[in-house]
């Protein structure tokens, strides 16, 4: 039992971050534990992120969605929780994928404004709406519940099934144009160089100044969410664009490109490579190439360059009408224009994530497939 939840631990912590870019909804990761009729099991349990993570990927239709979780401190030391999943939270914090805080405030609530999410939570936050109009959206906030069929999200206010991200603030606009530095050394969030503390050296994080998380406003001074410092500001912020990997009418995966080619293939060996062997079937796994299409940002261009043995096609404004498909082959280049994307395979598509909806009729796969049967129990 032991290692099998240690197994979904490491899944669910490929579904958590703080980049603003790729997250698609916000949680008090405390709050969640504590929702027993999810599973019927421990008081706490860490597992119940995941059951939440599920419910959001069945309700966007889309694999691999990622959470960005805000959590108080005293998560750390409490007794509800087993020694290995306290570990976990620290390590996360370590690794800046969440947010660990002394006072966390209305900071779940900032971090929703200012990046547009829409927020899962089980408390009315009524007497809120002055500061945060959003909060009487359709969509904008939903509560994990238990459903007909499972744990599913129940919207506050409306009767909105899929939750409904929104732009940035402005206030977000402006802090996302620029890179920030925290003046705390190894500060896991606003470093240099990534995170620090007891599990440093073991940190799957590679933070970039795009994926840096949107700094804490404290009397309009950008600060240091968990140190709470004034930010100095380093600069702008690089340009990037959002792309999504579509396969059999799913989302599989988002990854963000900026002025250095990224290559999506069947099993790429560059640094940075996006796999796509482990969603294809055996002809299309024969069809696509270890590296089959390099992605960059050239200026405000999204740059498709075919690097394949077969070759690609660019279906311009996302038309399926093989009479307009564009052949792309080995080494040519070409601009994505509005509502283009690239097809390595029939039905393997790569483009804008805003050009790329899911359309499937099945449920993504599960973060939860490895949890003890306690996790998965379904509710009458």
């Amino acid at each position: 039992m032991r290692f099998e939840i240690s197994k979904v631990l490491d899944a669910i912590e490929g579904r958590v971050t703080t980049d603003p870019t790729l997250v698609r909804a916000a949680v008090d990761l405390a709050e969640l534990t504590r929702f027993t009729d999810l599973d019927r099991g421990r008081p706490a349990s860490m597992l119940r992120l995941g059951i939440v993570i599920d419910a959001l990927g069945r309700q966007l239709q889309e694999d691999g969605v990622q959470v960005y979780a805000v959590v108080h401190r005293g998560l750390l030391s409490d007794a509800d929780l087993t020694s290995n999943e306290r570990m976990v939270v620290r390590r996360w914090a370590d690794d800046g994928l969440v947010e660990v805080l002394a006072n966390p405030g209305d900071r779940l609530l900032e971090v929703a404004d200012l990046l547009g999410l829409p927020l899962l939570t089980r408390n009315r936050l009524d007497g809120l709406r002055g500061r945060f109009p959003w909060l009487g959206q359709p969509g904008r906030v939903l509560a994990p519940v238990v459903g007909p069929g499972g744990p599913t999200l129940a919207a506050h206010v409306g009767n909105a099934a899929v939750p409904a991200p929104s732009v940035p603030s402005p206030a977000g606009v402006r802090l996302l144009a620029r890179i920030w530095r925290c003046p705390e050394a190894g500060c896991a969030l606003f470093g240099a160089g990534g995170g620090g503390g007891a599990f440093a050296d073991l940190a799957r994080v590679n933070r970039t100044p795009i994926s840096q998380p949107p700094p804490t406003l404290r009397n309009n001074v950008p600060s240091c969410p968990r140190h709470e410092r004034p930010l100095s500001d380093a600069g702008p912020r690089p340009r990037f664009a959002i792309m999504a990997i579509r396969i059999g009418g799913l989302v599989r995966r988002r990854f963000v490109i900026s002025d250095r080619p990224v290559a999506v293939g069947r099993a790429p060996e560059e640094d940075g490579g996006i796999m796509l062997g482990q969603w294809l079937n055996d002809e299309a796994r024969r069809w696509i190439s270890r590296s089959h299409v390099e992605f960059e940002l050239r200026g405000a261009d999204v740059v498709a360059r075919d690097v394949s043995t077969n070759g690609s096609g660019i279906r311009p404004g996302g038309s399926l009408d093989d009479d307009r498909r564009v052949a792309l082959h080995r080494q040519q280049s070409r601009v994505l224009a509005a509502g283009d994307f690239v097809e390595l395979y029939p039905g393997v598509q790569v483009g804008r994530a805003a050009d790329l909806p899911s359309g499937a009729a099945f449920a993504p796969a599960s973060v939860m497939a490895d949890a003890p049967t306690i996790s998965m129990r379904v509710l009458d």
